[in-house]
């Protein structure tokens, strides 16, 4: 069977990207790579929806989130953190672990915070930032990014740092339109990479905030080290260049289809699966989904062992299982980056061939139908 990746991270990587990967390694202190890491910054640019530098740290995404916590907030600033998943409860701790106060805003597993509750924080109290994850990837749950953003401006100079690891070019997100003063991806999720690099961007309130930052107590993810080189299209430490040299023929890739183009095919697809899990007669698990992951409720005699243990050894199809408090209850699917129409069919006509298999009788096509029907719509 042919290897099937729909796991949210690391995703599908196309083989045009994985031929530049296979290519010599280059010198990174050239010309060359300046050249390529110019264009690359640009086409970021293009991804994030904004006019700042994007900065390339080679690192996770995590890495990337830790530099522009600890970059804008000293020690003893205060922070609202909307917690409602793994990720978004990591922010939490990376807070803690610098002196960052954190207030956290509880949330169940599954549903995301709303504009209105983040305007009555901010009245109740002042923060000096709001972090949330505008796509939950744990349980597959989004929110109303546009009207966060609307909301902590009208706060006055409280930040708003937001993690768009599985949304950044999977979704809709526009970072200067939106007011996102902090916005981060990694490059296994939807540009279409391995795992290795880490992305953020910042506001000008965001600058401000980092040069009034006299406390920072990083070293390699200290922003203003990555400013200071950017402005020479370079990075102050060696950056993971066969990886940048890749970014970019995914970044064109991207470009081809358009951003819009990009999220058009990434809903259209999502709503093909979810269709045919309901088909099905699975539930969904998010109360908001995001279109560039789904969440599925196993049904009850079904465990994710045996499973995703099936779709593996016998279909060589990979999901992804859940996180935290949902281990076992939940499986995952991707639907961003390198994933089209079929591989969306590949999937939902597995977990039927699956679920039967272990003893959940269901249709078979019936699954299959329901993602057809929806995506000739986009054909």
């Amino acid at each position: 069977m042919k290897y099937r990746l729909y796991t949210p991270g690391p995703t599908s990587v196309p083989e045009s990207t994985l031929l530049k990967l296979a290519g010599p390694v280059h010198h990174h202190r050239t010309a060359e790579f300046r050249e390529t890491l110019k264009q690359a910054t640009a086409l970021l640019q293009y991804v994030f929806q904004t006019t700042q530098t994007v900065f390339t740290i080679t690192g996770s995404g995590t890495a990337a989130a830790e530099a522009g916590i600890v970059s804008t907030l000293a020690p003893g600033k205060k922070v609202l953190n909307i917690s409602n998943g793994k990720f978004a409860e990591r922010w939490a701790q990376v807070c803690k672990a610098y002196g960052i106060e954190v207030e956290e805003l509880k949330k169940e597993y599954g549903t995301h915070v709303t504009p209105d509750e983040i305007a009555a924080k901010l009245k109740s109290s002042h923060y000096d930032a709001v972090i949330l994850v505008h796509s939950e990837t744990s349980t597959a749950t989004t929110c109303d990014l546009a009207g966060i953003g609307k909301a902590v401006r009208a706060s006055g100079d409280t930040l708003l740092i937001v993690d768009g690891i599985t949304s950044i070019g999977a979704f809709p997100f526009k970072m200067d339109e939106w007011g996102v003063d902090v916005a981060i991806t990694g490059s296994q999720k939807a540009l279409m990479l391995p795992p290795g690099l880490g992305f953020v961007a910042l506001s000008q309130r965001a600058w401000s905030a980092v040069e009034a930052n006299k406390s920072a107590r990083q070293f390699y993810l200290d922003l203003a080290k990555y400013k200071k080189s950017i402005a020479n299209n370079d990075t102050p430490f060696t950056p993971a260049n066969t990886l940048i040299e890749a970014l970019l023929v995914s970044l064109n890739m991207i470009k081809d289809e358009t951003i819009e183009g990009v999220w058009k095919r990434t809903a259209a697809n999502a709503q093909a699966f979810r269709s045919g899990m309901q088909a099905l007669g699975l539930k969904l698990f998010s109360h908001t989904p995001a279109d560039s992951v789904s969440a599925i409720c196993y049904p009850t005699g079904i465990s994710d062992k045996d499973f995703r243990g099936q779709l593996k050894n016998k279909h060589n199809v990979h999901v992804a299982g859940g996180q935290g408090t949902m281990e076992g209850n939940i499986f995952r699917v991707n639907h961003m980056g390198y994933s089209d129409a079929y591989d969306t069919l590949a999937v939902v006509a597995a977990i039927e061939h699956v679920l039967n298999k272990l003893g959940h009788k269901v249709e078979l096509g019936k699954g299959v139908a329901a993602v057809q029907h929806e995506l000739a719509k986009s054909f």
